[in-house]
Parts: C-alpha cells; structure tokens; sequence
C-alpha cells in the first residue's frame, strides 16, 4: 500500500469522515500471512486464483481473433492492470427505522471506500436484516468450509428496534462484511457482488424500462463505479450496465456521453466477439458515430466481418437487450 505522504494525508481526510478499522491499512502481505482460519482453508481447495483467472480469460479468448499483435499486447495490459485488488472498506455510520403497512424494519446505511488514498467517489447503499441475513444463507451453500468461523447475528424475539440491539448489528454487519470480502473466493462470488449491487440495478432497469431515463441514469451510474471495483476480475460482467447507461444517454439525446460509455463496453468485449452484446452494441455505436461526424467505417468493417463469420440469427437491439435485464 502506498505510504507516501500525499496519501497520509488523503487518508487523514477519509478517517475524519469515518472510522478507519486496522483491517484498511494492513499491508497485502500482511493479509495473506493473517487470514482467518476460513480463507486459509479456502487456499488449501483453491491454490492459485490468480493462475485461474488467467485461463479462464485466455479460454474466453476469440481463436478467430483479427486484432494486430499491438492491439492484443494493449489488451492484457489492461487485463492485467484489472486483475489487480483494489481493497475496500465497509462502514455503517447510521440507520433508520422503517414502517410500512403492517411491517417494521431497519435499514443500515453501508458505505463502502477505497482504501490507501482518499477516496472521493464512495458509494452508499442500504440493507436491513433480511437482505444479510439472505446473503449468508446463499453463501452457505456455497461456501461451507469457508463459513466455518464466520458468525451472523441472530434474531431475537424482543428489543430488535432498541437502540442497543441496533448499535450491536451496526458492529457486527460491518465486521461480517469486512470479514467476507478478506475471503478471496467470497469477494470474488456472484452472490456477494449481487448483494451490494443487485437491488440498485434492479431498481435502474425498472426505471430503463418505465422510460424514466434520468432517473435510471442516475442510479446506473452510482453503482456502476462499485460494480467495477467488485469485478476487477471479470470486467465482461459490467458490459450490460455500461450498455445501459448508453441506452439512457442516447433516449436523452446525449449521443457524446452515450459514445463514450459505448467505447467503454467495446473495450471490454474486444475478445469477447460471442458475446450477446457485442453486435447490439456495434450497431448502435456506428448510428452515434454517424451522427457525432466520427469515423464509423472502422466499426463498420467489424461488423460485415462478424456477419460474415456467423449465420443469420436474430440480433436483439441494444436497448430491447437492456429491457430484458433484471426481468422478475
């Protein structure tokens, strides 16, 4: 972790803000040498992640593949600048109660930074027992032996709303969650990512498809920072929300920034041709490139090569590709 005084002082700035735990400024190797039990004996099933990583991507890997050898050296610098950990901090500083109907809840309010530098683009999302409570059932089935040691604070019959109880599930969510992401194959998981993000999207393409553009805008791209961050790893997985922030900015005729996320998600699929989104995306980048007096030739001949490698096949717009994420 950088230890240079410009960070010292970032991160003076992030700690006058919210209480920095002794787990945010533990040194990498430190981690690995001070895992709890869980992950180690998740290092004993699993040896190297990152090996793993790296073949999955090179079985991903187009053998038809028509990039120039700089163009592919470009890539996996960039997979390999991605595969790198970004270290994450969960904070829970507040809650509320909530009443509606005939029901009673509390939701906590986690926000989740980047350590070692100040960071200034946090994201915020609230959970309340249940959703916790669901994710750790999920990842008992999952991850069993990996749970092993990791408690979870249980129901009680009486006093869930007292100030008390509620102080008491603020320390404990936040160290369940600090103690989850320090599993490598937990933080990596879908149903942990799923779990800090899925709500917000679920509510973003709710939105998409109502036709309320700015507000699904908005909300798209509050999480898509913290997806990126969760999925460093994978950076396919966030192609559908950066082809729905592209869908809203071109129905609000922005046609630059829709461009400019699109260039985004292209990047991430420059190997990836199969995939679902990748002729949608085409299409619709060469219509605002068109339309901004930008070079679409060069995306044009992308695409005559792919369909002339592929059979015929119905290919669902960008945007009726969007509308069917995240359908109940």
């Amino acid at each position: 972790m950088d230890q240079d005084s410009h960070c010292t002082e970032e991160r003076e700035l992030l700690e006058a803000v919210s209480r920095i735990t002794t787990f945010s400024t533990t040194d990498p190797s430190d981690e690995e040498q001070n895992q709890p039990k869980a992950e180690m004996s998740c290092q004993v099933r699993k040896e190297n992640p990152e090996k793993d990583d790296l073949q999955d991507s090179n079985a991903s890997l187009s053998p038809n593949s028509s990039m120039t050898t700089k163009e592919l050296q470009e890539y996996w610098r960039n997979e390999k600048s991605q595969c790198r950990q970004v270290k994450l901090l969960f904070e829970i500083p507040s809650t509320r109660i909530v009443e509606h109907h005939f029901s009673k809840y509390v939701m906590y309010k986690i926000i989740i930074l980047q350590t070692g530098c100040f960071d200034s683009n946090k994201s915020v999302i609230e959970r309340r027992y249940s959703d916790f409570e669901k994710l750790h059932r999920n990842l008992l089935e999952e991850f069993s032996e990996e749970m092993e040691d990791v408690t979870f604070p249980k129901k009680t019959l009486t006093g869930n709303f007292t100030e008390e109880i509620i102080n008491e599930r603020k320390l404990a969510f936040k160290d369940y969650l600090r103690l989850l992401y320090s599993m490598k194959y937990i933080r990596r998981s879908k149903k942990f990512i799923d779990f800090l993000t899925r709500l917000e999207l679920q509510e973003a393409y709710g939105c998409l498809r109502g036709g309320h553009y700015t507000k699904a805008l908005e909300i798209l791209l509050e999480v898509i920072g913290l997806q990126e961050r969760l999925t460093r790893g994978n950076p396919v997985s966030v192609v559908p929300t950066l082809c729905a922030i592209v869908v809203c900015h071109k129905d609000l005729e922005n046609p630059a920034s829709a461009f400019e996320y699109g260039e985004k998600a292209l990047s991430r699929l420059r190997v990836h041709t199969n995939h679902r989104y990748y002729i949608p995306l085409l299409e619709t980048m060469i219509t605002l490139a068109y339309e901004l007096g930008k070079d679409f030739l060069s995306l044009q001949e992308k695409l005559e090569e792919w369909k002339a490698k592929k059979d015929p096949i119905r290919v669902f717009t960008l945007k009726e590709l969007a509308v069917r994420e995240y359908v109940q």
